[in-house]
């Protein structure tokens, strides 16, 4: 059976945005979830996959670390378009925040990774990025042998590829961001937020926004057309690049064409750049934009300020986002 786009949206936000990950909350009938907690995971683990994180001996000239596009302090992306890997290289795309990722239906912005596992072969393989390989970056960090021997306690079966993407993910399922102040207000707390974060919650919803963007990560569990309802590539002017065309690149079907993974708003607010292709500067410019060409509205100034305050207040907590390692 064939199933349209919006048919297949639908049953996405059903299956993944509405009832995955869903904690109990008072406020049971909202498209937006609260964050769980952080579930039982290896501290131990965890603080291996920081460390190979920030490492620079996972690039191939030991320029550059996964942090140095994912960077905590920024929400998990970059100020870069594009982004700059090992040697300098030049990527083609926006970095995605690695915040809160284990909530994704799939990882990158074409969805080619189904799982965070997956998804480190990626970087670690891409000359644009760290452009290295995982027996080189093995050979590297066995001559540490302070980090080796805590590696060894760890992982009794040695330092290998499935070891090595193991702690990475563990760190990586660690980033999440719970206990926002819109948390907070969906979980009963009412005067958690600001009569100017309920109004943009509202037109958040009145605008349609809410249509792609649901879920415990406000986005993240489905794909959706850049340029719904209006031509985006042809007003942004400039060459089509293979970036650009988004889902067709992983299923080359035509009707994927500039079909993204709607990314998360839950740190929309703490980041500088938007979309796959980095065009929009602001938040401001950003709301306006979707605004344009998804939802085929053009938002007034003072409603663009009310959803940016609503956007702010998802914004939760984790040391690394007001910390340096």
């Amino acid at each position: 059976m064939t199933v349209s786009k919006p048919a297949a949206a639908l049953c996405l936000f059903v299956l993944v945005g509405f009832h995955a990950l869903l904690p109990a909350s008072p406020l049971l009938d909202e498209p937006i979830r609260p964050i769980p907690g952080l579930d039982d995971q290896d501290p131990e683990r965890v603080a291996l996959g920081r460390h190979l994180f920030f490492s620079t001996e996972l690039s191939a000239d030991r320029s550059v670390s996964c942090a140095s596009c994912h960077q905590p302090a920024l929400g998990g992306t970059d100020r870069e378009v594009p982004s700059r890997g090992a040697g300098g290289a030049a990527g083609n795309i926006k970095t995605p925040s690695v915040f809160n990722s284990r909530f994704n239906i799939a990882q990158f912005w074409d969805g080619r990774a189904s799982s965070l596992e997956e998804q480190l072969d990626g970087p670690i393989h891409n000359p644009g990025e760290l452009a290295s390989s995982w027996p080189d970056i093995i050979a590297r960090l066995k001559k540490d042998r302070a980090f080796y021997r805590r590696f060894r306690k760890t992982y009794p079966d040695g330092m290998n590829e499935r070891t090595l993407k193991d702690a990475l993910v563990a760190f990586e399922r660690s980033l999440i961001t719970p206990d926002s102040p819109f948390d907070r207000w969906l979980q009963g707390e009412e005067d958690a937020i600001s009569p100017q974060v309920l109004e943009g919650y509202r037109l958040f919803k009145a605008y349609g926004c809410i249509a792609c963007h649901q879920g415990v990560n406000v986005g993240g569990n489905l794909f959706q057309r850049m340029g719904l309802l209006d031509d985006y590539f042809r007003d942004r002017g400039g060459p089509l690049t293979r970036a650009d065309l988004g889902r067709f690149n992983v299923t080359g079907y035509p009707e994927d064409r500039f079909y993204f993974k709607v990314p998360s708003l839950r740190l929309a607010a703490l980041q500088r750049r938007f979309f796959h292709d980095g065009s929009a500067a602001s938040l401001d410019e950003a709301i306006r934009v979707m605004g344009n060409y998804q939802a085929g509205r053009e938002i007034p100034p003072r409603d663009r300020t009310a959803i940016a305050a609503f956007l702010a207040s998802l914004v939760g907590k984790h040391p690394l986002l007001d910390a340096t390692p």
